[in-house]
């Protein structure tokens, strides 16, 4: 069955969605009209009496794909069309269109998701994006390389042990200082003492050194109330940037409220991320980006997570490739990355990237028997003097996205 074409007036346009369905081949066609009536009405089609909601809400299957054996994935790629209507050009009413109903369903993963333009021109995409961040950070126009990030841990410390450890990698000269994920706004360092210690430290090093910008991207983390105080707090103290777990705070939340009123570049980080079965590329590449975040953490190939190199490049690949209008979003690889990685991972992903190393800073530091701002030092001129990929290598970069 074929996609219906767009109409001048919006009614009939449509967005596609693909599945992998792990079922029988006698059982995958009644699964994929099961699997089109349950992510768009939820109810018998025989039971629909309005031709209007026949031909333009029910989602329609629009092609059935045997998926090779020999790939080590059975099944059949399903791709559905849905009517954009559907959506009300919402950002959780997109995610429950694609994955409300058929997540509970332990037979189905979301693979792709294919925006019509309604969808692209109504979402807002990035506020700042990849060469935002560079503006931010004074970077606009001067040779390009990778940006560097680490984070402020562990849980427990006081907002002026968090600041100290900020002004240590400040002075080492890192970019972009970022809350752990897991720091947010607890009794040992409450969001607004701790946001207030680590930005006054790191513009105090900032001064001392006297070169470079440094951003800090402290956690956002609550309802709706608590976010609102928190980016108060970011903007009256001039904070740079601000990390946010989109799984966590909602979809709707990074769209209507962070964006809007945090002003600065977003980081989402990908807690929470992983318990749904949709595919890596899709959520942390393509939708956090049309969502509004300008980088995208995630768990690179090699660390404490079991990604593979293909999936990490696809990640990259969506982050940065053209998307309707809006801009490229950065990757951030992470997850346990070590130093001694770093040119491997600038020959992967490119000097468009920022490489987040955290615990190897403090743990590497001890386990070598240096100080913290040695080991961050090392860091940022192991990243300063790393060559970028070559033309054929970012090229198959870019061929790893689904």
């Amino acid at each position: 069955m074929g996609v219906q074409p767009f109409s001048s007036d919006g009614t009939s346009e449509r967005f596609c969605a693909t599945y992998r369905l792990r079922v029988d081949a006698r059982d995958v066609q009644a699964r994929a009209s099961a699997l089109a009536l349950e992510q768009s009405i939820e109810m018998p089609l025989a039971a629909v009496t309005q031709d209007y909601i026949r031909d333009h809400i029910v989602a329609q299957v629009a092609s059935i794909d045997a998926v090779d054996p020999a790939g080590g994935a059975s099944g059949f790629d399903v791709k559905l069309s849905f009517a954009t209507r559907t959506t009300g050009l919402e950002a959780g009413q997109l995610m429950n269109m694609l994955f409300g109903n058929c997540s509970l369903q332990p037979e189905v993963e979301l693979l792709d998701f294919e925006p019509s333009s309604q969808l692209l021109k109504a979402l807002p995409g990035p506020r700042f994006g990849l060469a935002g961040w560079r503006l931010a950070l004074g970077l606009a126009g001067a040779p390009t390389r990778a940006l560097t990030c680490s984070a402020l841990k562990p849980q427990g410390l006081s907002p002026q042990q968090l600041g100290e450890l900020a002004r240590t990698f400040a002075l080492a000269g890192i970019d972009v200082i970022k809350d752990d994920h897991g720091i947010a706004d607890q009794d040992d360092a409450r969001f607004a003492a701790r946001v207030a210690a680590v930005q006054r430290a790191i513009e105090l090093a900032q001064a001392e050194r006297g070169a470079g910008r440094v951003l800090y991207a402290p956690t956002l983390s609550g309802g709706p109330r608590r976010l609102a105080e928190q980016l108060r707090i970011v903007r009256e103290e001039g904070v740079g940037a601000v990390l946010m777990c989109p799984m966590l705070t909602g979809v709707p939340t990074l769209v209507e409220l962070v964006r809007e009123q945090a002003a600065v570049p977003i980081l989402a980080h990908p807690a929470f991320a992983g318990i749904a079965r949709i595919a890596p590329a899709l959520l942390l590449g393509r939708l956090f980006r049309m969502f509004g975040a300008d980088a995208t953490i995630f768990p690179n190939f090699g660390g404490r997570f079991s990604y593979d190199r293909d999936t990490c490049r696809a990640i990259a690949a969506r982050a940065r490739e053209p998307l309707g209008s809006l801009p490229a979003m950065l990757p951030v690889p992470a997850g346990g990355m070590r130093i001694e990685r770093v040119d491997e991972m600038i020959q992967q992903f490119g000097t468009d990237v920022m490489l987040l190393i955290g615990g190897d800073l403090l743990g590497g530091a001890a386990t070598a028997g240096e100080s913290v701002l040695a080991r961050a030092t090392a860091f940022v001129e192991r990243v300063r003097r790393a060559a970028a990929p070559l033309p054929a290598q970012r090229a198959a970069g870019a061929a790893a996205a689904p």
